[in-house]
């Protein structure tokens, strides 16, 4: 098993971090990404600025195989787009990792060698078979354990309020986008200008939406936004503002209530999609299950977050909490209904394990269906992981992260009702409340 590789999923910003922890514990990774080049994905939404620091994007290890490398990092306290992430460091940590990772590569499947998921015998010691699809043809590589950092991009969530495609909205997709759209290409400004544009979504990435077209309309006034949302009233949907300790996701949240409290943008809450329809002139109008309706949509962005692709891994035995299709122990720690950003406390290997020896979800997809995942979070998971492979099984249970509090304590899902309830009972976080870490893990984490 020594000599055989860790296979890491994913040339993303966790991916690589990965490879590079393992490197420093002695371990050979070997990083498959489906795209043509490292932050494939990153780079499909390059031109959005990020709310973290570079000091906040770039891995510990990562660090010191780049500046063993001779690597200028950028200023630290800048804020890059995707695509300054991607180019100034994601390649540049692909380039230093060489021949260790591979592009062009598609995971279709992970096993077991020789044995399915109903197998007992043998599953502590035979290797994973992972099964891959390249340009020329299909392979079969030998790991001596599995991390997953794929992400969720590819399969965001649907528009439709039951988490399946809405009536109608199919054949709607040349009206509906699930990316931000780049405002600075001419082409695809003047297709929103002047036009009726829904956005659909509750999270940072709405918020951006929201912003982004906003300005459009300062520039174009007979631009219509229109922000739909499934929580029955704002709430705290704009974040902590000036308590965020990561300035520029509390500026995000700020300046979307500005353009909502100025009129500049209407909303519509409790809006749960259910079909979506097209009128004679190619528009749109998106109805509810009670029947209300948005009419006259020109275009939709459904800012509605994503999901993990779980087919690949069918043949592994995940321990997958039923709500949310992350890790089960992770879950209690992640829950939108009860947890903000801000209120997660760190984790690593011990909640990231399966009953599959080896095998690990790490980074987005690692939180399943909820929302707000931090770089660093994912950064901190592949070093615990990485220390539990190498056998350091101290080092992976020791929290080596502080993450910055969002100034929002409390859940983003609860349904109005259960949020009025709860109002008034809220405990002080001293006390234990929802910012203090789970009763079983002791003191409260610094975040």
């Amino acid at each position: 098993m020594n000599e055989v590789p860790v296979v890491v999923v994913g040339a993303g910003p966790v991916g690589l971090a990965a490879a590079a922890d393992l490197l420093e514990q002695g371990l050979e990774p070997l990083v498959l990404e489906r795209g043509e080049h490292a932050g494939a994905a990153v780079a499909q939404w390059g031109h959005v600025r990020l709310f973290s620091r570079w000091s906040e994007l770039v891995a510990p290890a990562a660090r010191r195989l780049l500046d063993g490398r001779g690597w200028r990092g950028p200023d630290d306290d800048a804020y890059p787009t995707g695509a300054q992430w991607a180019a100034d460091y994601l390649r540049p940590l692909a380039t230093a990792l060489g021949d260790r990772v591979r592009f062009g590569v598609e995971v279709t499947g992970v096993a077991r060698r020789g044995r399915d998921r109903v197998v007992d015998a043998g599953r502590d010691t035979e290797p994973l078979t992972v099964h891959v699809r390249t340009a020329g043809g299909e392979e079969r590589i030998t790991a001596r354990a599995l991390i997953d950092a794929s992400g969720t991009w590819h399969t965001p969530n649907p528009l439709g309020g039951d988490g399946l495609p809405a009536a109608g909205e199919r054949d709607a997709v040349d009206r509906i986008t699930h990316h931000l759209p780049d405002l600075s290409d001419a082409q695809l400004r003047q297709r929103y200008a002047g036009r009726h544009v829904v956005v659909a979504g509750s999270g940072h990435s709405a918020l951006t939406a929201l912003i982004m077209f906003d300005e459009l309309a300062a520039e174009r006034p007979d631009t219509r936004i229109t922000w739909l949302l499934r929580r029955g009233r704002l709430g705290d949907t704009f974040g902590g503002g000036v308590a965020d300790q990561l300035p520029a996701r509390g500026a995000l949240g700020d300046r979307a209530r500005a353009a909502v409290e100025a009129g500049r943008i209407a909303v519509e809450t409790g809006f749960r999609t259910d079909v979506v329809e097209r009128d004679g002139r190619g528009r749109l109008n998106v109805v509810t299950v009670d029947r209300r309706r948005v009419s006259d949509v020109d275009e939709v962005v459904a800012a509605t977050g994503f999901r993990p692709d779980l087919s690949w891994l069918s043949e592994v035995r995940l321990d997958l909490d039923t709500t949310l299709q992350a890790p089960v122990r992770l879950a209690p720690l992640i829950d939108p209904n009860v947890h903000s950003c801000g209120t997660v406390y760190p984790h690593g290997a011990a909640e990231l394990a399966h009953p599959e020896p080896g095998v690990y979800l790490a980074g987005m997809k690692s939180y399943g269906r909820a929302p707000t995942f931090l770089a660093m979070t994912g950064y901190e998971q592949v070093r615990s992981i990485a220390a539990e492979l190498s056998g350091d099984t101290e080092s992976a249970r020791r929290v080596e992260l502080t993450l910055p509090e969002t100034g929002v304590c409390g859940g983003s899902g609860l349904l109005d009702e259960q949020a009025d309830e709860q109002v008034g009972e809220r405990p002080d976080e001293g006390a234990g409340g929802c910012c203090s870490a789970p009763a079983e893990k002791g003191a409260p984490a610094a975040r």
